[in-house]
């Protein structure tokens, strides 16, 4: 049986995940490998290297995300694990996604999208009413996406060293 989430289009299904499901776990490492490669490659010109990479992948195992001030949503695609999106309570109404990620291989298929759509809808239901990031400058699709979506640019909210840009949007009920 092909499980559907309401207002989402087949072939995906986005549903809540305790952060250190196997999938939740593979797609954290599949992320933070991407990202953190992604930036050594630019910087350094070359991958990171697998200590640092598993000493941080470790590190950061996503407890923000659980239950009763965050989620994580994973979505399916075909019933396969395809990608994942954070969102945690900064207060009482603001929220902040983390951890948007979509497998390569299935990039360009909508994902993106449903996981904000997802994640705009958990924030709510968390009580937020503003949702926030941060990303990085060389992440330029995941701009795009969050453009697309109506996250303005505004001022720094942290001061994560990997920070280079903060969007925001008012979410609407």
């Amino acid at each position: 049986m092909k499980t559907r989430t309401a207002g989402v289009p087949e072939p995906w299904a986005v549903a809540p995940e305790p952060f250190d499901s196997p999938a939740a776990v593979a797609l954290w490492r599949a992320y933070y490998t991407e990202v953190s490669d992604r930036w050594y490659r630019l910087h350094r010109g070359h991958d990171t290297d697998p200590t640092e990479l598993e000493r941080e992948i470790a590190a950061d195992a996503g407890a923000e995300f659980a239950p009763p001030g965050g989620v994580l949503l994973v979505a399916r695609h075909d019933g396969e694990a395809a990608g994942m999106a954070g969102v945690r309570l900064r207060d009482a109404a603001t929220g902040e996604l983390k951890r948007v990620f979509v497998r390569r291989d299935l990039r360009g298929r909508g994902g993106g999208a449903v996981l904000l759509g997802a994640a705009e809808a958990a924030a709510r239901a968390l009580g937020a009413g503003r949702l926030i990031l941060d990303t990085r400058g060389d992440l330029v699709e995941a701009r795009a996406l969050y453009a697309r979506h109506g996250y303005a640019e505004t001022e720094a909210y942290n001061d994560d060293v990997y920070a280079e840009h903060w969007f925001a949007k008012r979410l609407t009920t």
